[in-house]
């Protein structure tokens, strides 16, 4: 078979691949020629969309927030806006002038300003000075590329003197602080020089404008407090619109789709629900530097709250009251505050919650809100537990109805003797031994709990697994698990790491384990309703914004969250109940709830240590006291759980125990039925 010659093979692919190159142009030619002459329309249409754009205004005021009974207890008001966003030409040296210009009309706090705010400022506003601060040699190193241009200005910033930095008046200093929030941030955004400016303020910037290169006025918005302090930490907080979203918050808020000059929540409520709450912001078209409006926005929704703002207000009054009486008693150095809260037990609605903190000054007594404390505090229990642990008993079988102990010391070998309160409580069956609060009832339970045929002084050795049926039940009831509530940041409280015979009898009485106030109330409204565990809330409704002050429709309701049913039979649940209801016919809980009818309640004395040298370490051995309760016990309506920490201590000037934890119960159980009957 003859080859073809190479060199004709080459031409004939040229001439091919010619020709392909010529019918691609020619296609090309034609297809623009089409969109020149033929589809006009849609070329303009394609234009339009690259030069519109579609901006959002500034943050709308967010929805309010009302009690049960509608009081409005977190509101908005107008303020007035002083901006800044930098326009092409200007200078660092312009920005300066316009710096001292508003500094001289303005009234401007500069608390927020820094030492190396201020020396940056001295170095843009002293160059030739500046300069000289940089020796020849390290401006030849910078040459050479072995210094970096941020090393020579943080050189020029460090060698600045104190003398030269003292001779900058207060007016020097504002103007400072005005040129750090003009440069603060990117470039591209609006910058706030001062928020709620007063009407002359707001006035000069209208009449002078033109003048002020880049400064502008707006209205704005803030957040308000018809009732001051009460419940404020709980409401939570929003950031300004002079920080923005600060920088912690920025990858969750930006991941949402927010600017970074929004307006959000930060904190508790106006965190948890900032997707209510939020404003809708108004929606523009910029075509050819004209923007209109093309969407309005609106305020964000209402939430209404189970809180009763009367019974909130009576409640953090008589709890200051009672921190400042009880500092006044024997053996109190070491106690600083008190924890309430109350809630629905059949609905787990919050009613009220409040704690609050006494220090002692050089001008008397200052009370703190210490609110938070209900979420992210840990107390021991003490005696409060009992309840749940004579349920242990009942669902592992090693309780009857009935069951008689003898209250007895416990001893094991070469440990100290484990007593009740007195030595002379006798026999005792299961109400009796909550009605007089036995320790030695719990502990031969909790060794019958651990499979331990029990002798005096007997050598011991247990595993874990008791505890770990103890703490499985407790977490049933809602102790060692979080409530549920709808606010951020709660805690489980602690869970002691070791395990052995002591621990366990610590455990069954509530010695061991500590928990947040907010399981204290899931706990004793899983005991009040026979076993459903409630999840606790705060927001009953969400409300459509309106444009008016009026409440709009209702957007959603709470319903009832049950979180789980106790697998234990009711009529064990019956017996604790009527154990709590003896509680509070005996010494121990007569009066605890003032005037509330037909009360059932568990009071509890717990050992506790408190670290008195500020070290971090517990150094000092205190006593703390805790009530939970409930009434009326056939139908209850409430439910009350109080802690008082370290109300009396060891080493004091006697063995007096202050009452303050029962006073405080009692005035707010009797403010509480005197108004829901």
């Amino acid at each position: 078979m003859e080859n073809k010659n190479p060199e004709v093979i080459t031409k004939n692919r040229l001439i091919f691949l010619f020709l392909f190159i010529l019918v691609c142009f020619v296609i090309i030619v034609i297809r623009i020629g089409y969109l020149q002459l033929f589809n006009v329309k849609a070329s303009l249409s394609e234009l339009n969309k690259l030069s519109t754009k579609r901006v959002s205004g500034s943050s709308m005021p967010r929805g309010r927030i009302y009690d049960c009974n509608y009081n409005v207890i977190v509101d908005n008001e107008g303020i007035n806006l002083i901006s800044y966003k930098k326009e092409s030409g200007m200078k660092t040296k312009d920005e300066i002038e316009l710096a001292y210009q508003l500094a001289e009309k303005l009234e401007i706090d500069y608390g927020g300003l820094t030492d190396q705010n201020l020396r940056k400022f001295w170095v843009v506003n002293n160059e030739k000075k500046a300069e000289e601060k940089i020796s020849s040699e390290e401006r030849e190193l910078y040459e050479r590329r072995k210094l970096k241009a941020s090393e020579i200005e943080n050189l020029k910033i460090s060698r600045i003197t104190d003398e030269e930095l003292s001779a900058y008046s207060e007016l020097d200093k504002e103007a400072a602080y005005i040129y750090y929030l003009m440069g603060n941030g990117y470039y591209y955004d609006e910058k706030i020089i001062k928020e709620d400016a007063t009407d002359e303020e707001y006035a000069y910037v209208a009449q002078n404008i033109s003048e002020l290169k880049g400064v502008s006025i707006s209205t704005s918005w803030r957040r308000t407090y018809p009732y001051g302090d009460t419940l404020r930490q709980i409401l939570g907080n929003v950031s300004t619109s002079k920080t923005g979203i600060p920088e912690e918050y920025k990858a969750e808020y930006l991941n949402k789709g927010y600017s970074l000059n929004d307006r959000v929540g930060l904190s508790y409520l106006e965190y948890e629900y900032e997707d209510e709450l939020k404003g809708t912001k108004d929606l523009y078209e910029v075509k050819n530097g004209k923007k209109t409006l093309i969407k309005k926005g609106s305020r964000g929704n209402d939430i209404v709250l189970s809180i009763d703002i009367n019974l909130q207000i009576a409640l953090e009054k008589i709890i200051e009251e009672e921190l400042i009486n009880a500092k006044k008693e024997a053996n109190t150095r070491y106690y600083d505050h008190t924890s309430v809260i109350i809630t629905n037990p059949k609905t787990g609605e919050i009613l009220a919650m409040a704690s609050k903190q006494i220090t002692t000054t050089s001008d008397g007594y200052k009370i703190n809100d210490y609110t938070t404390n209900l979420l992210t505090g840990s107390d021991t229990p003490g005696s409060i537990v009992k309840g749940a642990s004579m349920l242990v008993g009942y669902k592992t079988g090693n309780l009857k109805i009935g069951d008689v102990f003898y209250d007895k010391c416990i001893k094991f070998k070469n440990t100290p003797q484990k007593c009740s309160w007195s030595t002379s409580l006798g026999s005792l069956n299961d109400i009796t031994a909550l009605k007089y609060s036995s320790n030695s009832y719990q502990f031969q339970l909790a060794l019958k709990v651990a499979g331990v045929n029990y002798y005096y002084n007997m050598p011991i050795k247990i595993d874990s697994s008791a505890l770990d049926v103890y703490r499985t039940i407790f977490k049933e009831l809602g102790l060692g698990v979080k409530s549920g509530i709808d606010l951020p940041f709660e805690t489980e409280g602690y869970k002691g790491k070791q395990s052995n015979a002591g621990l366990l009898l610590n455990y069954s009485i509530g010695q061991y384990d500590t928990y947040s106030v907010l399981q204290f109330a899931s706990y004793v409204n899983t005991l009040a309703s026979g076993g459903e565990r409630l999840k606790l809330n705060l927001v009953n409704e969400v409300r459509n914004a309106t444009e008016t002050d009026e409440l709009g429709d209702v957007k959603s309701k709470y319903e009832k969250a049950v979180l789980n049913n106790v697998s234990i039979d009711k009529a064990y649940f019956e017996r604790v109940k009527e154990g709590f209801r003896s509680v509070m016919e005996g010494y121990l809980g007569r009066g605890y709830m003032g005037n509330s009818p037909n009360p059932a309640g568990k009071t509890g004395t717990s050992e506790s240590f408190y670290d008195a040298d500020g070290d971090g370490k517990v150094d000092t051995e205190t006593y703390s006291k805790s009530f939970i309760g409930y009434a009326p016990a056939d139908d209850p309506i409430m439910s009350i759980v109080a802690i008082s920490p370290h109300v009396s201590h060891k080493n004091g000037s006697s063995s007096y125990t202050s009452n303050v934890n029962k006073r405080i119960v009692s005035r707010i159980c009797n403010i509480f039925f005197e108004n829901y009957k």
